[in-house]
């Protein structure tokens, strides 16, 4: 088998390393490794002729001894152990945090103070310096044992100097080539975004871009890409659920279908461009309170948009808004029509993650599933809708160590609002009552209900997703019934011989806090209820 000889300088020494193609990665840096004599920790980066770095794998391109690599050593026994422990320092700080909160309802100072100088001390880690064990070829293998806790006293301070700090490190990361590896990874709907922060996360949304051929295409300078992908970012607030975090999961979940299914094969170009970029803005500028609490409440959105999808309209308006910054239009060279029809299909795509108009989509979609024409306008728009409705409540169709924690999210968030609308005298949903609802019968419904039913439309035109996504969504339905019927065997445990038949007793339901099984109303990550299905229909 041909092998590839590729020369270079370090500390400089001219050196020359062989290897084959077809040698994994971590072979081939244990090459460059051994040349440097670098320990086991420390972090390689190899540049080019231009001083550009580029990722050390088998598809380097050969070179010749007059145009050799430059290979550094930098950040020397930076250890793995360094990482663990600012993780350790993390999580225990995390749970000081609601301790405090828990026993005495406040949160000190002294513990923002500490929470600061720890977000400071890594912020100085994750340098673009120190990408090996923290940046974009860390270690995918490892689980972070970090979950999310939100309070409404300890949501993020996202100021000035905040937005300063992940945009100058975004633009750093962005001269780091992201691996093979991770690039593979990002395609998979395993992908666990809790080991990611911010910026990183931002360089992974760039990277879509950039491996779906789209700056090419349309002409998407990158300087405007970033800018457009930062001012996204701001846009998001530091709500519990429907954040940054929550659009980077959307987004990844339609690339991954992209592939998965292999997209461009169905539709063209301009239609993938609009499913990636409606996944982005579905949620600008959210609130953290449902169309609900804006219609009851009657606030500035709900008036500005009468009553219709106030959030829906809302998220497009900012999207729109911050494509009217020219530095941050991605979309300013392609000729007017075309930005016609991208608005178009946006606008179409936002809107359709309303959860009230969930019925009439899917039910419009399977009637159509027997006869489907890809070469037509409106199946093909109502296939986008529901393509993007799938990627935004696709979090059981990831492993459960990655959804549990969004639903803890989701249920913070639907708590706070309740009890906002407890105190302003307004109409509470069942589903979102902190005192009616437990996470397995806030599931077991709403995936039985509406995503299995969704998912499975989808699966009958794309027969591929049914290993990757909807298995999941079924594995994730018996986890939650399962853990439903031990809370139960647990009662009757707890109150010896007394049956438990038909509506469990106020006493009863008090000690498991847990609502009553026969409540029709089913949540959805949107805030939408449900009636129970009759005829295996919904209402909504």
């Amino acid at each position: 088998m041909a092998t590839k000889v590729i020369y270079f300088t370090v500390a400089g020494k001219e050196e020359q390393a062989e290897f084959r193609s077809t040698d994994n990665q971590d072979d081939v840096r244990d090459i460059f490794r051994a040349a440097a004599e670098a320990g086991p920790h420390d972090i390689l980066k190899l540049y080019n002729t231009k001083g550009n770095l580029i990722n050390i794998s088998s598809k380097l391109e050969q070179n010749t001894p007059e145009s050799r690599y430059k290979l550094d050593v930098v950040a020397a026994q930076c250890t793995e152990q360094l990482g663990f422990n600012i993780h350790n320092v993390e999580s225990r700080l995390q749970n000081l945090e609601k301790k405090i909160l828990v026993d005495k309802g406040d949160t000190p100072s002294l513990v923002y103070d500490i929470r600061h100088k720890v977000e400071e001390f890594r912020e100085r880690l994750e340098h673009v310096d120190h990408l090996s064990w923290l940046g974009l070829s860390k270690d995918i293998s490892v689980k972070t044992s970090l979950k999310p806790f939100w309070d409404k006293n300890n949501s993020p301070k996202q100021n000035d100097a905040h937005y300063k700090r992940i945009f100058e490190k975004f633009k750093k990361m962005s001269t780091v080539q992201v691996t093979d590896e991770v690039r593979d990874y990002l395609k998979k709907p395993t992908f666990d975004n809790w080991q990611w922060d911010d910026a990183e996360m931002l360089i992974l949304l760039q990277q879509m871009y950039i491996d779906l051929g789209f700056l090419t295409k349309f002409n998407i300078e990158l300087s405007v890409l970033q800018h457009w992908l930062f001012e996204v970012y701001r846009h998001y607030n530091p709500v519990p659920f429907h954040n940054f975090k929550h659009c980077f999961m959307v987004a990844q979940m339609m690339y991954g279908m992209t592939w998965l299914i292999d997209l461009s094969s169905y539709i063209d170009d301009l239609e993938v461009l609009v499913l990636i970029t409606s996944a982005i803005c579905h949620d600008l500028g959210h609130p953290g309170y449902n169309n609900a609490y804006q219609i009851n409440a009657r606030t500035e959105l709900a008036l500005r948009y009468n009553d219709i999808s106030p959030l829906e309209n809302h998220h497009c308006s900012v999207a729109f808004e911050i494509l009217e910054k020219n530095n941050a239009n991605i979309f300013r060279n392609v000729p007017v029509d075309t930005f016609k029809r991208i608005r178009e299909g946006m606008i179409k795509c936002i809107l359709a993650t309303d959860m009230a108009k969930h019925s009439e989509i899917v039910n419009n979609f399977k009637s159509l599933i027997p006869n489907f024409d890809f070469k037509n306008k409106e199946h093909k728009s109502l296939l986008m809708m529901i393509l993007i409705k799938v990627a935004d409540i696709s979090n059981e169709a990831r492993p459960l160590e990655v959804a549990e924690p969004w639903l803890d999210c989701l249920l913070t968030e639907f708590f706070t609002q309740s009890d906002v609308e407890k105190l302003e005298g307004l109409p509470v949903a069942p589903f979102m009552d902190r005192e009616k609802v437990t996470k397995s019968s806030s599931q077991m419904g709403f995936i039985k209900y509406v995503l299995l039913p969704l998912f499975e439309a989808l699966g009958e035109l794309f027969p591929c997703i049914e290993e990757q996504i909807i298995e999941p969504v079924r594995i994730g339905l018996k986890y939650y019934t399962d853990m439903h019927s031990a809370q139960q065997e647990e009662l009757i445990k707890r109150r010896g011989s007394r049956e438990l038949t038909g509506e469990l007793t106020d006493e009863l339901r008090s000690a498991l806090d847990m609502p009553k099984i026969e409540e029709t109303e089913i949540a959805s990550p949107a805030g939408a209820s449900y009636s129970k299905p009759e005829n295996g229909k919904i209402k909504s």
